[in-house]
């Protein structure tokens, strides 16, 4: 069964950190452009961040450079995103999908998680 899963949400106060990963079972990711997305209530989904498969690039939305950085372990199958600098705006649902091509475009995304939930608050 192909399966993304997301990990590593949590509560965290302004100005904190969190990490997520992003592990892959019954595929590799070896070959796939991996990005990170988010829905906060009542809003559309978007873009964060994105790697190739290589990891050789990456980017970024405004709205997080800076702050937020995107790795990827292909030995461990696993994508991370770094959070540092956290705020209330960051809050939200946090899902990592695989796609063919460098891109903040979800349609180039195929395979999705489920997501993970982060809130930033005080």
């Amino acid at each position: 069964q192909l399966q993304l899963v997301e990990s590593g949400g949590g509560l965290v106060q302004p100005g904190g950190s969190l990490r997520l990963s992003c592990a892959a079972s019954g595929f590799s990711l070896d070959y796939h452009a991996i990005g990170w997305f988010r829905q906060a209530p009542g809003k559309e989904r978007e873009g964060v961040s994105c790697i190739s498969h290589s990891g050789g690039s990456t980017k970024y939305a405004d709205s997080v450079k800076g702050r937020f950085t995107i790795s990827r372990d292909n030995a461990e199958n696993t994508v991370y995103l770094q959070m540092s600098n956290l705020k209330p705006e960051d809050t939200a649902l946090y899902y990592c999908a695989a796609g063919s091509t460098l891109s903040s475009d979800q349609s180039h995304y195929y395979y999705w998680g489920q997501g993970t939930q982060v809130t930033v608050s005080s």
